[in-house]
C-alpha cells in the first residue's frame, strides 16, 4: 500500500453536505448518527492549503469514525494561496456553525488542518472542547524555515511567517482546552520536530509520538496507526 493512498480512496459519500456560506467551499459533510452522548467531531482535512487537495480525503476517516460511534462532521474551506484569512475565517465559521446544533465540539486535524484547528483552539475556544492536531503544521516560522511543501508556508501566507504571527499556533496564546498532537516520527512531510517546536511553547500540550509512522499513516483506518489515533480521539471526547 503507497503511504499516500488515502488521497485517492473511495469511500461512500456523506449522508448530508451543509452550507455555511456562499462558496462552494464553505460546507460541512455530516455523518450525523452517533452513540449517545459522544460529542461531534470535525475533521478538518491538510493538503498544504492548497487547492487540489479537498476534504473528500477523509471520507475514508470519516465513515469508520461513525460506525465507531461519534457524530462527524468534515469541514471544508476555501484554500486561496495568499490569503490566508480565507481559511482561517471559514474553520471559525464551520465550527460556529456546528457549534449551534451540538455544542462545543472536538476537532480533529492533519497537517495544514492541524495547524487550522490548533489556529481555532486558540482564539474561539469557547467552540471547542478539545483538539487532536494529526501530524499539524504547528509551527509556521519553523515550517517555513524547513521549506516544507515546497515553500507552501510562504505560499499559502503570500509572504513571510513573520509577517503573519497572529496565525502561528506556535506563537498564540496557549489553547484553554485540552490539545493533542499525534504525530510519526518517520514523517518526511511535516517532521516531528515542528511539532516538538510547538510543544516547547505550549508545554501543557499532549505529544504522542509514533515509531515508524509516516505523514498519512495518522488518517488512514488501514494503517497499523490507527488504533492509536482512535484511541486519542476517544480520549479527547470523553467528558
Amino acid at each position: 500500500m503507497d503511504a499516500d493512498s488515502i488521497l485517492t480512496r473511495p469511500a461512500p459519500e456523506p449522508p448530508r453536505t451543509v452550507a455555511v456560506g456562499e462558496h462552494a467551499d464553505q460546507v460541512l459533510e455530516l455523518w450525523p448518527d452517533g452513540a449517545p452522548g459522544r460529542p461531534l467531531v470535525v475533521l478538518v482535512h491538510g493538503g498544504f492549503w492548497r487547492p487540489r487537495f479537498d476534504r473528500t480525503h477523509l471520507r475514508p476517516m470519516a465513515t469508520e469514525l461513525n460506525g465507531l460511534g461519534w457524530p462527524v462532521a468534515s469541514l471544508e474551506y476555501r484554500r486561496v494561496p495568499g490569503d490566508p484569512a480565507a481559511a482561517t475565517a471559514d474553520v471559525l465559521a464551520g465550527l460556529r456553525a456546528a457549534h449551534e446544533h451540538s455544542g462545543p465540539v472536538v476537532t480533529v486535524g492533519h497537517s495544514a488542518g492541524g495547524h487550522l484547528v490548533l489556529h481555532a483552539a486558540a482564539t474561539a475556544p469557547d467552540l471547542v472542547r478539545g483538539t487532536v492536531a494529526l501530524a499539524p503544521v504547528a509551527d509556521l516560522a519553523r515550517g517555513e524555515a524547513e521549506n516544507l511543501g515546497d515553500g507552501a508556508v510562504r505560499a499559502y501566507l503570500g509572504g513571510p511567517a513573520a509577517a503573519h504571527p497572529e496565525l502561528d499556533p506556535a506563537l498564540l496564546a496557549t489553547p484553554p482546552g485540552p490539545v493533542t498532537i499525534v504525530h510519526g516520527d518517520a514523517d518526511d512531510r511535516v517532521p516531528v520536530g515542528n511539532a516538538r517546536s510547538y510543544v516547547a511553547r505550549h508545554p501543557a500540550t499532549r505529544l504522542v509520538v509514533l515509531p515508524g509512522v509516516d505523514h498519512f499513516a495518522v488518517v488512514d483506518p488501514r494503517s497499523a496507526a490507527w488504533e492509536a489515533v482512535v484511541a486519542e480521539i476517544a480520549g479527547s471526547t470523553t467528558p
